[in-house]
């Protein structure tokens, strides 16, 4: 039933959307504006659904999570709190939150491609998660 590249995906997967809503997390308290404030909220709750069924899949197979890696959380964690000194908090959280949705959409497309023998399914969730982030992108673009 399963294969390694299924595994290796969920996996990646799993990683891709913990790593969002560490970032949507790490900066919904400097927002100002309460229209980006709503949309930070409306993409951690679409991230944290995902983030359900990921772990319902995981489950399935009997598999562990995948934290994402600690460099990956320090840069972005560094990042994010040395931009936002500068001010114009809005402006710079979407910006951020941008590098961060380009950023997951390249390495889940990525990791499609390298696990291409994954079951549909789960190919299926990584989809889900690259439109996520591909809208939370769009919505971001007026606050740029």
């Amino acid at each position: 039933m399963s294969n390694d590249d299924t595994i290796k995906l969920l996996k990646e997967c799993d990683s891709g959307a913990k790593m969002g809503i560490e970032g949507i997390n790490g900066v919904m308290d400097k927002a100002d504006n309460k229209q980006l404030l709503s949309i930070l909220d409306k993409y951690l709750k679409d991230h944290e659904k995902l983030e359900e069924k990921i772990q319902d899949e995981l489950h399935k197979f009997d598999c562990d999570e995948k934290e994402p890696a600690v460099i990956a959380k320090a840069m972005s964690w560094l990042k994010i709190n040395v931009k936002l000194i500068k001010g114009e908090h809005d402006k710079v959280i979407a910006d951020l939150m941008t590098e961060g949705c380009n950023m997951g959409i390249k390495s889940i497309c990525r990791y499609l491609n390298q696990y291409s023998s994954a079951l549909e399914s789960i190919k299926s969730l990584c989809y889900d998660l690259v439109e996520i982030e591909e809208n939370f992108a769009k919505d971001l673009r007026k606050f740029l």
